[in-house]
C-alpha cells in the first residue's frame, strides 16, 4: 500500500477515536500487549508462542492505516512485509538460524534511507518518485542479516529540510505535513518527522532515522521517545540521501532507550561503500556490543555537567521545575553534576553563518547528492540541478510558490570544497575542540546534559552523539526531552546515563492525541 499525499488534515476526531478503539479491541494475543510492546517483550513472547511476527506486522499495519490520514508519520508500507514476517516465524519455528534480537521484527525506516526492493527511497519529493535504487543502504542489508521486517518508509521534512528555509520542518511533498501524536497542533519537529511520529503512535517497534544538524534529537524530543544520534562513521551513510558527509548520521528512534540501542548495535561497524568514515569509527564500538551498558545503576559516579544555556525556562515554569527534579534524581542515583557549565564560543556556534557550518553545508550537499544521483539505476534526476528543474516544473505539487527553494539554489551555486569552505569546516573543527572538548576535558566529564534542542549544533559540527529521553510534558500536554551528549566513541556512557535516568523516571506515557 502506497501513501501518496495524505488526506486534508480536517479528518474527522470522532472517526479517528472510533477506529482507534475498534483496533485496540480486535487484536487481543492470547494476552500480549501490543501498545508499547517492547523488543524484550516481543521476542519473550515469540518464544513462549504467544505471538507470531505476521500477527504483530498486522497490527502496525492495522495501526497504520487507522492512524496515518491523522498523523502523516508514513509514505508507504511494503507490500513484502508480511511475507518477511512469514519467513522469520519459519524460521524461527525450524531453528534454522539464531532469533532474538531484531529477528522478525518490524523496522520503519526514513524515506532517504534505500531499500532495494518494491519501496521507493524520495526524500519526501515527488522528484525521485520511481527511482531504482542500486542496493539496499549500508544500515538496511545489517538490519536483514539481523532478521528484521523492513515495515515501510517513514514520511520526513522533504530533504531532510535542506530544500528551503520556509518550509516546515515536518512537511514533504509526498507525504504531508506530519502532526504531533500527542498534540496534534503542536510541532512534531524534523527532519526525521516520520520516524518519531511512528515510533511514538505505535505504529512500528522501532524506526531509523537521520540527523545532520538535530534531525534525529529535535523530534524525539518534541514526539515523547528516544533517539540516538550516533558518533559520525559508527554507522554507514552509504545508500541514504545526503546532506553532508562530515555531519550525516543513521540512528534509531524507539519509546524505549533499550529498543534503540538494541537497533544501534545491529547498524553500526564497517562498510566498503561508506569506507573511510566507518573504519575511523570502528575503534569506538565496544567488544560485546552496546546492550551491555543498559545498566540500572548506570549513573553512578557519572560527572556530568549541566549547560544551563540549554536551560533557559521561566521560573515556575513545567519545565524549570521538572528538569531541577531531574537533576535531584540523578544525584540521589549517584551522579556527579557539575553545574552552570559553559561551551567557549557557543554563539558562534548556534550562529551557522559564523561557525562555517552554513558555508560548508551548502557544497557538501552539492558534491553529495550529485554523487548519490548519479549512481541510482535509474531516476527521473540526477542532479542537484536536475532536482530544481523538476520543482520549477512542478511547482504545485512541490508548493515552490509557498515554501521556494532557496537552499536548493544557492547549494547549486557553490563550486566544491574551495578555500572558503576549506577556512569554515577548519574553524568549526577548532570551535569543537577549544569547545566541547575542552570543556570535558577540564572537568573530567563523561556526559554535558540539555534541556532543549539548541545544543545539536554542538554535536553536530564536532561529529559527536547525543542521546535524546523523553523528561516530561507541557501545559497542554506537548512532551519535552532532556538530551544527553558527549565526545566522539561516548556512547557506551551515554547509554549508561540515558538508561538509568530512564529508568529512575519512567516519564514516557502513549499519545493523547489533543488537538
Amino acid at each position: 500500500m502506497q501513501m501518496g499525499v495524505m488526506p486534508p488534515l480536517s479528518f474527522s476526531i470522532c472517526r479517528f477515536t472510533a477506529l482507534l478503539l475498534l483496533l485496540l479491541s480486535t487484536f487481543p494475543c492470547r494476552g500480549f500487549e501490543f501498545q508499547e510492546a517492547t523488543i524484550d517483550g516481543i521476542q519473550l513472547a515469540f518464544r513462549e508462542g504467544s505471538l507470531t511476527s505476521r500477527r504483530l506486522v498486522e497490527f502496525y499495519l492495522t495501526q497504520i492505516r487507522a492512524l496515518n490520514p491523522l498523523l502523516h508519520a508514513v509514505i508507504e508500507v511494503n507490500p513484502d512485509a508480511l511475507r518477511q514476517a512469514e519467513l522469520a516465524d519459519r524460521e524461527r519455528r525450524s531453528g534454522r538460524r539464531p532469533c532474538g534480537g531484531l529477528h522478525g521484527i518490524p523496522v520503519l525506516l526514513k524515506d532517504n534511507i534505500a531499500t532495494r526492493d518494491r519501496l521507493n527511497t524520495t526524500a519526501g519529493s515527488f522528484a525521485l518518485l520511481g527511482s531504482k535504487v542500486p542496493r539496499d543502504a549500508g544500515v538496511v542489508r545489517r538490519l536483514r542479516r539481523a532478521g528484521a521486517v523492513i515495515l515501510g518508509k517513514a514520511n520526513m521534512a522533504e530533504w531532510a529540510n535542506f530544500r528551503s528555509l520556509d518550509a516546515p520542518s515536518s512537511w514533504s511533498a509526498r507525504g504531508g505535513q506530519g502532526r504531533n501524536p500527542y498534540v496534534l497542533s503542536a510541532d512534531p519537529c524534523g527532519s526525521s518527522t516520520g520516524s518519531a511520529i511512528a515510533a511514538a503512535a505505535n505504529m512500528a517497534t522501532v524506526t531509523l532515522g537521520t540527523e545532520t544538524d538535530g534531525s534525529i534529537i529535535c523530534p524525539s524530543d518534541f514526539n515523547s521517545v528516544a533517539g540516538i544520534k550516533p558518533t559520525v562513521g559508527l554507522t554507514s551513510r552509504a545508500g541514504v540521501v545526503p546532506i553532508s558527509p562530515r555531519q550525516d548520521t543513521v540512528g534509531p528512534i524507539g519509546r524505549t532507550v533499550s529498543d534503540a540501542v538494541q537497533v544501534l548495535e545491529a547498524i553500526v561497524g564497517f562498510d566498503q561503500r561508506d569506507a573511510m568514515a566507518t573504519k575511523a569509527a570502528s575503534k569506538y564500538i565496544p567488544r560485546g556490543g552496546y546492550k551491555q551498558f543498559l545498566q540500572v545503576d548506570g549513573l553512578r559516579g557519572k560527572r556530568i555537567g549541566i549547560l544551563r544555556a540549554f536551560f533557559t525556562f521561566p521560573n515556575g515554569s513545567v519545565q524549570q521545575k521538572v528538569f531541577e527534579e531531574h537533576f535531584n534524581t540523578m544525584r540521589q542515583k549517584g551522579a556527579i553534576l557539575i553545574d552552570n557549565l559553559e561551551i567557549a564560543n557557543l554563539s558562534i556556534i548556534l550562529d551557522a553563518a559564523q561557525s562555517g557550518e552554513e558555508v560548508a553545508l551548502l557544497a557538501e550537499f552539492k558534491m553529495a547528492l550529485n554523487s548519490y544521483l548519479s549512481e541510482l539505476s535509474s531516476s527521473p534526476v540526477r542532479s542537484l540541478a536536475d532536482v530544481i528543474a523538476f520543482n520549477d516544473k512542478h511547482r504545485i505539487e512541490e508548493r515552490v510558490e509557498e515554501f521556494g527553494q532557496l537552499v536548493f539554489l544557492a547549494a547549486q551555486n557553490t563550486t566544491g570544497i574551495c578555500p572558503a569552505e576549506k577556512s569554515a569546516i577548519a574553524r568549526m573543527t577548532q570551535l569543537s575542540i577549544q569547545g566541547l572538548e575542552r570543556l570535558m576535558m577540564e572537568n573530567r566529564l563523561d556526559a554535558v546534559v540539555t534541556g532543549n534542542i539548541g545544543v545539536t549544533s554542538v554535536l553536530a559540527i564536532g561529529g559527536y552523539p547525543g542521546i535524546s529521553v523523553p523528561a516530561g510534558y507541557g501545559t497542554a500536554g506537548d512532551p519535552f526531552g532532556i538530551c544527553f551528549g558527549g565526545v566522539k566513541g561516548s556512547e557506551p556512557k551515554l547509554i549508561e546515563i540515558a538508561y538509568a535516568f530512564e529508568q529512575a523516571t519512567m516519564v514516557r506515557k502513549p499519545p493523547s492525541f489533543r488537538k
